[in-house]
This record gives C-alpha cells, sequence and structure tokens, in this order.
C-alpha cells in the first residue's frame, strides 16, 4: 500500500513538473516552449538564404531570376522555399513613393505594366492612414504629381487613380523626379508623418533610360533626409545611374529586368522586402501582453490591475489592486477569485493563449485533481487500516 501511495505521488509531482514547464505564471501560454513544433524562419534568415546569388541579375521571359532573389520553381532540394503570406510578416506602416518614368521610350503598352506592377503592389500592402500612405510622382521631361500621401486612405480608391495615370513623353528628368519628390511629397504638408513616429519613408524609382540630369547629389541628399530609396531599371536604364540613385546596400536597393513584361515579378520581393517582422509572434518576455512596434521591435503591456516593473517585462499588481482585495478579502467576498488567479487558473486574459492550450491545461489541471482526490481516499483507508491492527 505504501509503495502505491508513492507512486501515485511521484506521478502528480510528474505532471505538475511538466504543465509548469509548458505554462508560464497567470497560466500563460509560451510560445518559445513550442518552437520546435513550429520552425520560424526570420526575414534576416530568409535574406541571408540569397546571398550567394550574384545581384543586379535580370530578369527575362521565361526566367526565373529577381535581383539576387531566385523563384521557388528554381529551388534546390536543400533550400525552403517560404510562402511570406504564411510567415510572421507584419505589413509595417510606410510613407511610399513611387516615382515613375514615362518618358518616350516607354512605350504605351509598357506604361499600362508599370501601372499594373503598382497596382500589385499595392494589392500587398495594408493602406490607410494609420497604415501605409502611397504617392506618385509621374516624369519625363517635366514632373507631375499625381497624388499625395494624404490623398488615398483606402485601396479601392488607390488603385483607381493609379489606372487613371498617363504617360508625359519627352525626356528623363530623374533628378529633377528626386527633388520634387523630396520637397513636395515627403512633407508634412502633403500627408507625411513625423519622423518621431517611426514611420520609414520609402521612394521606389521606375525606369528605363539614362538621366539627362544629375542623380548623384540629389539622391544623397534625400537619403540623407531619411528616404530609403529603391532603384528598378529596365531594358536600357543606365546601372551606373541606378546605383548612383539607390540606398545602401546596392544589392537590395537596385534592382534590374530586361522588360516591362517581366517587371510584376518584382512585386513578391518588394513585399518582402518592405514587410516588417511580426516580432510578438517570435517570441517574447512579456508576463501579460506582447504590442508590436513599428521597427520591428515590441514592448510589453500589463493586464488592468498589474503596473509593468522596470524590467519591462514583469507585471505587478498596483497598490490599487491590493487595496481593493485587501478590502474584498476583509468582507469575505474576492477569496476564491484570488486563489484561482494565485494558482493560475486566468486562462481566457492572456492574449498569446488560444483554445487549443486552454483546453490542454483544464485537462490537466482536471487530472491532478483527479489524482489527489484519489491519493486522499487511500490515505482515509490506509488510516482506517492502521487503526483496526
Amino acid at each position: 500500500m505504501t509503495s502505491l501511495i508513492g507512486g501515485l505521488v511521484f506521478c502528480i509531482s510528474f505532471l505538475a513538473l511538466e504543465v509548469q514547464a509548458t505554462y508560464r505564471p497567470y497560466g500563460g501560454y509560451h510560445p518559445r516552449q513550442h518552437q520546435a513544433d513550429s520552425p520560424i524562419v526570420p526575414r534576416q534568415t530568409f535574406q541571408r538564404s540569397f546571398q550567394q546569388q550574384q545581384p543586379f541579375q535580370s530578369v527575362q521571359q521565361g526566367q526565373q531570376h529577381i535581383g539576387n532573389v531566385q523563384q521557388p520553381a528554381q529551388l534546390s532540394q536543400n533550400q525552403t522555399t517560404i510562402d511570406l503570406g504564411e510567415t510572421h510578416c507584419k505589413s509595417r506602416p510606410l510613407d511610399l513613393v513611387f516615382i515613375i518614368d514615362s518618358s518616350r521610350s516607354v512605350r504605351p503598352q509598357e506604361f499600362e505594366k508599370v501601372k499594373i506592377f503598382l497596382a500589385d503592389m499595392v494589392d500587398t500592402l495594408e493602406i490607410g492612414a494609420d497604415a501605409t500612405r502611397v504617392a506618385v510622382v509621374n516624369y519625363a521631361s517635366t514632373v507631375k504629381i499625381e497624388f499625395l500621401l494624404k490623398t488615398h486612405f483606402d485601396k479601392p480608391g488607390l488603385k483607381a487613380a493609379l489606372a487613371r495615370i498617363e504617360s508625359l513623353a519627352a525626356g528623363t528628368m530623374t533628378g529633377l523626379a528626386i527633388k520634387t519628390a523630396m520637397e513636395e511629397t515627403f512633407t508634412e504638408g502633403s500627408g507625411a508623418r513625423l519622423t518621431n513616429k517611426n514611420i520609414a519613408k520609402v521612394a521606389i524609382i521606375v525606369t528605363d533610360g539614362r538621366p539627362q540630369d544629375t542623380v548623384e547629389e540629389v539622391a544623397a541628399a534625400a537619403r540623407a533626409a531619411g528616404i530609403e530609396i529603391y532603384a528598378v531599371g529596365v531594358d536600357r536604364a543606365d546601372m551606373k545611374s541606378l546605383r548612383l540613385m539607390a540606398s545602401l546596400p546596392l544589392d537590395e536597393h537596385v534592382f534590374y529586368v530586361e522588360t516591362y513584361g517581366v517587371i510584376e515579378k518584382l512585386t513578391s520581393k518588394f513585399r518582402e522586402t518592405l514587410c516588417g517582422v511580426d516580432a510578438c509572434a517570435l517570441g517574447h518576455d512579456c508576463d501579460h501582453i506582447c504590442v508590436n512596434n513599428n521597427n520591428n521591435s515590441y514592448g510589453c503591456k500589463c493586464r488592468e490591475g498589474y503596473t509593468l516593473n522596470a524590467d519591462k517585462k514583469t507585471c505587478s499588481r498596483s497598490l490599487q489592486n491590493q487595496n481593493q482585495n485587501q478590502n474584498r478579502n476583509q468582507n469575505g467576498s474576492g477569496s476564491n477569485e484570488d486563489a484561482n488567479e494565485m494558482s493560475g487558473n486566468e486562462l481566457s486574459e492572456d492574449a498569446c493563449m488560444c483554445e487549443a492550450q486552454i483546453a490542454f491545461q483544464m485537462k490537466m489541471q482536471s487530472t491532478i485533481k483527479q489524482l489527489t482526490n484519489k491519493l486522499d481516499d487511500l490515505s482515509r483507508k490506509v488510516t482506517q487500516f492502521g487503526g483496526r491492527r
């Protein structure tokens, strides 16, 4: 009988340790404990996996290379195909300006391809006043601002405006277009957000020719003002000029395609490049609630009645909450609630939990309770048996 009781005690202890290892205080599900079941590939790993590709490779019809990225159709068996829609990619807010070349060298049907590319890019982004804002600067020998960052805050209206853009013909004043974008679209009056809001300012230049003005100084000034520049060259585009315009590192900011017919293939690359990381989903140390920031990091918050400690991760009961609990205990109420909270039964309040984890924890708690009851019953029987002897 004694050995049976010892075995039951061992089983209960083992189960308790398993539950404690899986669940944090306050009943929280800890995502880092389950990474082995659900491997996560960070954005940095995704980029490194393609660094062996040669930069500035061309994209031809029938080929599968884009910039320095190889498409899934060409992946070898030891490479992993990454579906960006299934990774922890989070659409981060941007102030995004497209600067598009519509000079005479861009034929009408080719210019329509550019507009399709822009519409496809918009489809990959979260558009809104508090999300990504988009403007378009159209240029040839003159520059025309088609619409500003403050003009369209919904996808249907934005895509309709893109469809109405017409080519300008004539020359290729790329430097003037960059200067106009910097001075007239990336401003607070035009809808750009303040620097202290940590909203990235991004310009994507699409051109098929050699600039007829200087681009190096004006592009450097734009980059110094905090604008990240991507340069997309098509067909006869001058690679030297693209490099002078783009931000560093060049292999992540300069792209070249052979024809406008395949420019839409760059959409998936830009989607990954402009994507923000869902830092909370990658794992966090927050006691209660994890909140994603705009700079691919996270912060911690506490549930109501708690305050964030100096470590910015753990939470403690606020003084007001403690006083309320003391009053309830003195009145003989709320003791069960407090006991449940201290035992880790706040199942529904943890933001990281889902129904499967809740059900598992409840099942484990029920099992432990049943085993405890059986142990108590056996203890009583042992006591009765000892009394009879």
